[in-house]
């Protein structure tokens, strides 16, 4: 898919009324434009959650805090769990 002006069919389904709707207000040209705009917009999002993500990764590999055993982590967790079921079953 290397040609610009490849054609390609898609089964837009519920979507097909809102790319029609935003053709009809004028805001895009054709339902070509609106797929385009949207496939822009998941790869703008896309990028922004990976840098997210990276900033995020890229901080926990900074904290100069000592790392947690997984086996104590899960622990907490369980605790955790096993605190708010209790919690719920108390009141139910």
């Amino acid at each position: 898919m290397d040609d610009p002006n490849t054609t390609l069919t898609v089964t837009l389904g519920d979507l097909a009324g809102k790319v029609e709707e935003r053709v009809r207000s004028g805001e895009y040209g054709s339902p070509s434009e609106v797929v385009r705009a949207g496939l822009e917009a998941l790869a703008r999002e896309e990028r922004a959650f990976e840098a997210e993500l990276k900033a995020k990764v890229e901080e926990a590999l900074a904290d100069p805090r000592p790392s947690i055993p997984a086996a104590e982590v899960f622990a907490r967790l369980r605790s955790r769990l096993d605190e708010r079921e209790a919690r719920e079953g108390e009141t139910v």
